[in-house]
């Protein structure tokens, strides 16, 4: 079994995948997305984007990170991805999936499940245009509004040339209101051969064996499940093996929020680190309670030192 974490645009930045992957669990990361339109980016865009590029494109723990490109247009992404490639990337994953308005308007992420030949196209020049020693996956949704598109698309991008794929088991137009249809992985499981991961709606243990039952797949992306519990990972992989499942505490979480806070200030200065600890905040309150004091406490609060303080001097109540 293996489990990835997954992109997140604005949140899974390389800070978070440092923190995440030094917990043990995660077998490989996709970075944020860098939307590519009609020219290669100057090498600072994707150390930018990527600073594992700088460490034979792994974390600090050893997990590889694929970076992720995202756009309408076969040449240009095949240009970046072959830059990426010489700059060290473990691997290009190419983005299908987002279903953000912004993204969509512009010819990108999920607008182009609606065009089977344009992701047959771009999967293909991307497959070509780098070293086949380094994996070259996508992203995609069951559809843009009707899942039954993931059949032909899935196929698209196993003639293409895929190494794997990911099925975020939801439509464009489903957005991330549950449930996820992981009853349809199965089927498009009958039609190709590549590796499939999972992905959509894993945030407990039980979330994890249900969504393992239905699929029958031995590999799992997860996204907000890891965000709200920064330790899923590791429970995940005891559980799957038969050992003691650790059971983290808020004081664990609250610790590890401090960290996080000190890790964003040391690159990004202190506005940016009380923005991303809020923002972290907000969903790790959501898996251990005993921290949504702490959350109504700094929501509002904009001082650095006082938001550190606060962060850093909760007493969990027992």
């Amino acid at each position: 079994m293996k489990l990835y974490l997954a992109p997140m645009e604005g949140v899974v930045d390389s800070i978070l995948r440092e923190i995440l992957t030094s917990l043990g669990g995660i077998d490989q990361c996709v970075s944020e997305f860098l939307r590519v339109t009609n020219q290669v980016y100057p090498d600072k865009v994707f150390f930018k984007y990527c600073p594992e590029l700088k460490n034979q494109g792994v974390t600090l723990s050893g997990v590889p990170v694929f970076l992720q490109l995202l756009g309408g247009q076969a040449e240009p992404l095949a240009a970046n991805a072959f830059r990426a490639a010489e700059l060290g990337a473990s691997g290009i994953d190419l983005n299908f999936g987002c279903p953000a308005k912004t993204v969509n308007r512009h010819d990108g992420g999920a607008t182009l499940l609606k065009y089977p030949e344009r992701l047959f196209n771009i999967v293909k020049e991307v497959r070509g245009a780098v070293p086949k020693k380094i994996p070259v996956t996508a992203k995609i949704r069951l559809g843009y509004d009707d899942p039954s598109q993931c059949f032909e698309n899935a196929k698209a991008i196993e003639e293409a040339g895929a190494t794997w794929i990911t099925i975020h088991c939801r439509t464009k137009t489903d957005g991330y209101k549950p449930p996820a249809y992981w009853e349809w992985i199965p089927q498009i499981r009958n039609l190709i051969s590549i590796k499939i991961i999972a992905n959509g709606e894993i945030s407990t243990i039980e979330d994890f064996f249900k969504c393992k039952e239905v699929t029958q797949s031995s590999d799992f992306m997860i996204g907000r499940g890891a965000i709200s519990n920064p330790f899923v990972f590791k429970m995940l992989k005891e559980a799957h093996d038969h050992k003691n499942c650790s059971q983290p505490t808020p004081e664990e979480a609250r610790k590890l929020l401090e960290f996080f806070f000190q890790k964003c200030q040391d690159s990004n200065g202190p506005a940016f680190a009380v923005a991303r600890s809020k923002q972290w905040l907000k969903y790790t309150q959501k898996t251990f309670i005993s921290l949504v004091p702490l959350f109504e406490k700094i929501r509002t609060v904009q001082n650095p030192q006082e938001f550190y303080e606060h962060l850093s001097t909760f007493s969990i109540d027992p």
